[in-house]
């Protein structure tokens, strides 16, 4: 049986382990300074308009990790007005477009989860995933193909990123 390679990705223990109560890392994204773009790349605000917001996830599974929320603070899906719903899935649309064009991945998942048990990490706000993949990135089967995974720095990846969707 070949030898069990671990990946580690350091950064989740501090998401992990951290308190969980500090208010809503998205509202207070909604509320940031526009131009103040010190603080938007402390919160890795990357989008923001008067229906929705574009951050990346600090804590990834992968790097290129964006979500996109409505600014109000809402977990009804079905509750959100049209011109939040529409604006939630262009979003979506133009992550897609920005990573494909600095990341040049081979693929995409997009979605969400709602709920506790729908798998929600943050109940309180909903949010849609955006994720880039590669073959192989970050499923089991790197491990057991014995591949390696590359990790990208969340500081200048949205450096990168904030430039792209400024255009």
């Amino acid at each position: 049986m070949p030898k069990r390679k671990v990946l580690f990705a350091p950064w989740r223990m501090a998401f992990l382990l951290g308190p969980k109560d500090q208010g809503c890392f998205l509202c207070e994204a909604a509320r940031a300074k526009a131009g103040d773009e010190a603080h938007w790349k402390e919160l890795l605000l990357l989008h923001r308009d008067k229906h929705a917001l574009i951050i990346m996830n600090r804590y990834p599974y992968i790097g290129g990790h964006l979500l996109a929320a409505p600014l109000r603070h809402t977990c009804d899906l079905a509750g959100l007005s049209e011109a939040e719903s529409g604006a939630l899935w262009e979003h979506a649309r133009l992550c897609v477009d920005v990573l494909g064009k600095v990341m040049r991945p081979q693929g995409f998942n997009v979605g969400m989860n709602l709920g506790k048990a729908g798998g929600a990490g943050i109940e309180a706000h909903l949010h849609m995933h955006a994720m880039p993949r590669w073959l192989g990135d970050t499923n089991f089967l790197p491990i057991v193909g014995q591949t390696q995974t590359v990790p990208v720095a969340l500081e200048e990846l949205w450096e990168e990123l904030r430039r792209a969707f400024k255009k």
